[in-house]
């Protein structure tokens, strides 16, 4: 990890013109600001013992006013003048996280950035690892959960990404938006015959995903009468132990819409040892568009997303926020494709 941030600058702020438009803030513009020294500005942007929690927040609500972000040259990187960024997944075994990590690498490159990968979920310490992490980059992208409602408190000004965003974040973010997809494979299920049809959520009975929710929405206004059922969480071995109960019924559903291609594996899995034939029997799909799922059998119908999309999204993103371009649009979204195999 490197060493704490050498922060640098002088002169005060222009005040005048639009943001994009204005010089950086120099760590003694926030001093000035906060009414304390430059050595008690690096401390509080550091988190560094020997000041107040009072006298951090004021400094760090100058920062913030400011646009304030310490100058990552001064840090003693090893990467030299390329800029950085922080990304974050949330599980790395999960297929879904190097899929996405690798298109970021490859857009980061063609774009002359290098990348920082933390995963939060496996970490013992993820409090840490972010603290590290957002001192030697210069934007932080990913899965940050509740990590980002009070990311400027506790990791002060450096810009942050979320992926899949809702739309009402307060922060830059790239939504991941299957809906329109979600329709194209409702009207599949119909043409194809579907009339007892399941949607297999990742969430408790009480809180329905927004991705569930819309599943079901897309069946029902095609007049069929979807079931919905809860997963514990979306892994394989949860979506396999719901499945089997579900299709050992009198009657047993003719359809089941999984929450992401994980879960799909699992069902994909429980209609095997049931001796059901997919999709004759029984159509599965998923969503994610994991590349595995062209490996098993029968091959995974799926809504895709487009990685290399969302990398684009990021990496405009990041420049953006790196340069304090105001005039850039802080929220993108990434669309689904249906992708029609085997299973459905």
């Amino acid at each position: 990890m490197a060493e704490p941030a050498k922060l640098s600058g002088t002169g005060g702020p222009d005040a005048s013109g639009p943001p994009a438009g204005r010089r950086r803030a120099t760590i003694l513009d926030v001093a000035a600001a906060a009414g304390v020294s430059r050595q008690t500005v690096t401390r509080a942007i550091n988190d560094m013992p020997g000041i107040s929690v009072e006298t951090r927040r004021r400094v760090l609500d100058a920062a913030g006013a400011l646009s304030y972000r310490p100058s990552r040259f001064g840090r003693g990187l090893v990467t030299g003048g390329d800029p950085q960024l922080g990304l974050v997944v949330d599980d790395l075994r999960n297929p879904y996280s190097p899929e996405l990590a690798a298109a970021i690498v490859r857009r980061a490159a063609i774009d002359g950035w290098s990348v920082s990968l933390v995963d939060i979920r496996l970490a013992g310490a993820a409090d840490r690892l972010l603290h590290s992490l957002h001192a030697q980059v210069d934007v932080v992208v990913g899965y940050l959960g509740e990590w980002a409602l009070e990311w400027e408190s506790r990791f002060g000004a450096t810009p942050l990404i979320l992926l899949d965003a809702n739309d009402d974040t307060a922060h830059a973010g790239v939504h991941l938006d299957p809906s329109l997809a979600i329709e194209e494979l409702a009207a599949h299920l119909v043409a194809v015959g579907t009339h007892r049809p399941v949607v297999l959520d990742a969430s408790p009975p009480h809180a329905t995903s927004a991705r569930g929710r819309s599943m079901m929405a897309a069946l029902e206004r095609r007049d069929l009468t979807p079931e919905l059922v809860h997963a514990e969480a979306s892994t394989p071995e949860h979506a396999s132990a719901v499945a089997a109960q579900i299709i050992r019924r009198a009657t047993p559903p003719d359809a089941i819409v999984a929450f992401n291609d994980l879960m799909a594996f699992g069902v994909l899995s429980a209609c095997r040892h049931a001796g059901l034939d997919v999709p004759n029997d029984i159509r599965v799909a998923g969503v994610d568009g994991l590349a595995i799922g062209t490996l098993v059998a029968p091959t995974l119908t799926t809504l895709a997303v487009d990685f290399d999309e969302v990398a684009r999204h990021t990496l405009e993103l990041s420049v953006a926020l790196r340069d304090g371009d105001a005039a850039v649009g802080r929220h993108r979204v990434a669309t689904h494709r249906l992708v029609l195999r085997e299973s459905a």
